[in-house]
């Protein structure tokens, strides 16, 4: 049975390209028949990170067939997988992230967990010389998959391993790493034909505080006036996406990739508390900006307090 490669849900540019990098390795490399695909709709910049390296968008699937072989990738957590996946035959987890714990096997399987800033980074030392005969397009979407993560190195997730891979893969390719990022992150920066709710789940994931539960949104962008500029627009439609799915509040922090810092909205006095109690921030509006504040796995998250 093909095997199947996939990410987590509201699929980023690393969720997106590790799952096809990781499907032709297996498939090229091993002889093991797999495809990729996508849990969600990609975000703009992954969408972009197709188009240019001319690779097929995955399918689309929020289901698993019982027994579907299957390699999670940039996850470990169930709660970002389709429900299905306790019934289907899960062989490896390839991941960045901390352990969650919840995913339970039949047998034994192949777990790599690295404390790197990207999966395709971990992926490139487990393809090992194979990598070296990769098509473009894969190196491509290895290399935009690191300079997303990493946003072109300025996240405090960012690694000496994490760089030096990305720079081999742009010296392979041949690729300017700055002006190919300022690419990059302009179409990261293209939201306008989102919705309020579509943004507040676009680069999304839950996270229980203290017994709270929060929807902990990031936006990257170089235009963050475009996403401020619907701060009442987004605010007002918080409510319904936290009822919706069930948590307390959304929480979203809009990261300015080149100033370095971000803004949290404070639409009420939840949240006003959260970011008073976990960044030791002064909050006087409905918006507060938190200085070298960039990384949701690094900074937000373990900061988080009610």
């Amino acid at each position: 049975m093909t095997h199947l490669v996939l990410g987590h849900f509201s699929p980023d540019t690393d969720s997106t390209g590790s799952p096809i990098a990781w499907a032709w390795y297996l498939s090229e490399v091993q002889g093991t028949p797999t495809r990729a695909v996508l849990t969600g709709q990609p975000n703009t910049e992954a969408a972009w990170m197709l188009g240019r390296w001319g690779l097929d968008m995955p399918e689309v699937i929020s289901e698993l067939a019982p027994g579907q072989p299957v390699v999670v990738v940039d996850t470990n957590n169930p709660a970002e997988l389709p429900a299905s996946i306790g019934g289907a035959d899960l062989r490896q987890i390839i991941d960045h992230h901390k352990l969650v714990g919840g995913l339970e096997t039949a047998a034994p399987i192949d777990i790599t967990i690295r404390p790197l800033a990207c999966t395709a980074t971990i992926m490139a030392d487990l393809m090992g010389q194979a990598l070296s005969s990769a098509p473009e397009g894969i190196k491509g979407a290895m290399l935009t998959c690191i300079l997303s993560d990493t946003l072109e190195f300025r996240s405090p997730t960012t690694t000496d391993h994490d760089r030096a891979v990305a720079e081999r893969l742009a010296d392979d390719l041949g690729i300017d790493i700055p002006s190919f990022a300022a690419d990059m992150f302009a179409a990261k920066s293209d939201v306008s034909s989102f919705s309020e709710a579509e943004l507040l789940r676009m680069d999304s994931k839950e996270y229980e505080v203290g017994g709270t539960k929060f929807r902990v949104s990031v936006l990257e962008t170089t235009s963050p006036a475009a996403i401020l500029d619907r701060k009442a627009a987004l605010m007002e439609a918080m409510p319904a996406v936290a009822a919706e799915d069930g948590v307390a509040q959304v929480l979203l922090f809009v990261v300015d990739i080149l100033a370095e810092e971000a803004t949290l909205l404070v639409p009420n006095a939840l949240v006003k508390s959260v970011a008073e109690a976990s960044f030791g921030a002064s909050v006087t509006g409905d918006q507060v900006v938190l200085p070298g504040v960039m990384s949701r796995k690094k900074q937000i998250i373990p900061s988080l307090k009610v």
